[in-house]
């Protein structure tokens, strides 16, 4: 849910140069994910609930802010989950350019969001097997580049190489670097489904973080000795790059690597968005169609329909645009979270915390200073890119606020109440 390998980290290269792009890999996981990570250590381990950060921020801090975070994850979800059907295009066509042309890299962005549907709808496990083979898979092209790369020190310097024809900004490097170490609260959704999750999630929280920082860096710390100039980098150009170091047939297999990992994401945060508008039609905040299960496999199966709509109507926005969008949104969600990490303590002090960020409650507090800090770099950012002939920044504002618009809505058709405690009051009754 957080890491499809090192694809989507061309940009950063490109924006950044080679010791930068390190730098910035290295040190936003420190900034970034590790305090997410104590965060949802503590949170999942104490509360694991379906709807996961959505019940945390529920419990922590009411029903209007819980009705905020699920709608902040959901709307950051419709512009996060087009990112890898687009990604999946950009991929194919590098082998094939018919993609590029016309509606056809559309229709394929749109068999991938009806495929990865069905998927889910056939249950967590098939999901779950299908990407633990797939991150196997679509890894193993780049530990053939990195032998090559190594092999090659130097053969590319001086050489005439293929130069990007886009001109991507560090700034905006180290917003794809915090794309490519987010979404760490997207396994929290599914806690009821997890066996023994307070003993599971921190252990496996810590060990992803390293494995996902391991698997950008030491890559492009291998092509950053070849010689090949980091203008050559940009979007989808890792196939071109290691068909460079070791010929076409790396490139092949870079672009099915490419593909798989963008599939493979794409299915695994479906199984994740799709629980959110279960755990609300639970808590009365949606309608209750919503919480309709398959028989069989018990998936959410209208939520990932609804969604799936959802997701199919912003592709074709262009990645950097997703990109900027998706965190200006999701960063609001996750500030909540850290928030809600504060109330609980405050509010429910006695709470058994299997794993509690260390510092008490100063801990607690100054895990998620950092975050916030980097959450301005989609505010600069925000302000450079445009949708719907207004800035980025301005348009992730409007969806901020239509959240609050949408709950005093809902307020209009009745109290918010879960079915459950409506039942026991309708018992006493």
């Amino acid at each position: 849910m957080v890491s499809g390998g090192t694809y989507g980290t061309e940009d950063i290269v490109h924006g950044g140069g080679y010791l930068r792009a390190i730098l910035i890999l290295l040190i936003t996981p420190v900034l970034w994910s590790l305090p997410t990570a104590f965060m949802l250590g503590e949170l999942s381990s104490a509360l694991p609930e379906e709807g996961g950060f959505y019940a945390w921020v529920r419990r922590g801090m009411g029903p209007f802010w819980g009705f905020q975070e699920a709608w902040l994850s959901l709307a950051a979800s419709v512009f996060d989950m087009a990112i890898y059907p687009t990604l999946f295009v950009v991929y194919l066509s590098r082998l094939f350019p018919y993609f590029a042309e016309g509606h056809h890299g559309l229709m394929v962005a749109l068999a991938v969001v009806v495929v990865c549907a069905g998927l889910n709808i056939a249950g967590v496990r098939v999901v779950a097997e299908t990407s633990i083979w797939l991150f196997f898979v679509l890894s193993a092209p780049f530990l053939i580049a990195m032998g090559f790369a190594l092999w090659k020190h130097g053969a590319f310097s001086g050489a005439a190489s293929p130069v990007s024809g886009t001109d991507v900004g560090i700034l905006t490097g180290i917003l794809v670097a915090m794309w490519n170490y987010m979404g760490w609260d997207n396994a929290s959704t599914i806690a009821t489904e997890v066996q023994n999750p307070q003993r599971t999630y921190p252990r496996a929280l810590v060990v992803a973080v390293t494995i996902v920082a391991v698997s950008y860096i030491l890559p492009i710390a291998a092509m950053s000795v070849t010689g090949i100039p980091s203008s050559a980098w940009e979007t989808g150009s890792w196939a071109d790059l290691a068909a460079m170091v070791a010929g076409p047939w790396l490139r092949v297999l870079l672009v099915i690597g490419g593909m798989c990992s963008a599939f493979g994401m794409f299915n695994a945060l479906v199984m994740s968005y799709s629980r959110l508008p279960l755990a609300m039609a639970q808590d009365g905040l949606l309608p209750s169609f919503f919480g309709r299960k398959a028989r069989r496999t018990r998936a959410p199966w209208v939520a990932i329909l609804a969604l799936a709509i959802g997701w199919a109507l912003c592709l074709g926005l262009g990645f950097e645009r997703l990109v900027t969008i998706d965190i200006l949104v999701y960063g609001s969600s996750l500030v909540l979270e850290f928030a809600a990490l504060i109330a609980l303590r405050l509010r429910e002090p006695d709470l058994p915390r299997p794993f509690r960020v260390p510092g008490g409650l100063a801990g607690a507090v100054a895990v998620g200073v950092c975050p916030a800090l980097m959450l301005g770099f989609s505010v600069m950012r925000g302000e450079e890119e445009h949708i719907l002939g207004m800035s980025s920044l301005n348009f992730g504002l409007l969806v901020v606020a239509a959240g609050a618009v949408l709950y005093g809505l809902r307020l209009l058709a009745g109290p918010v109440t879960r079915p459950q405690e409506q039942l026991a009051s309708d018992s006493l009754s």
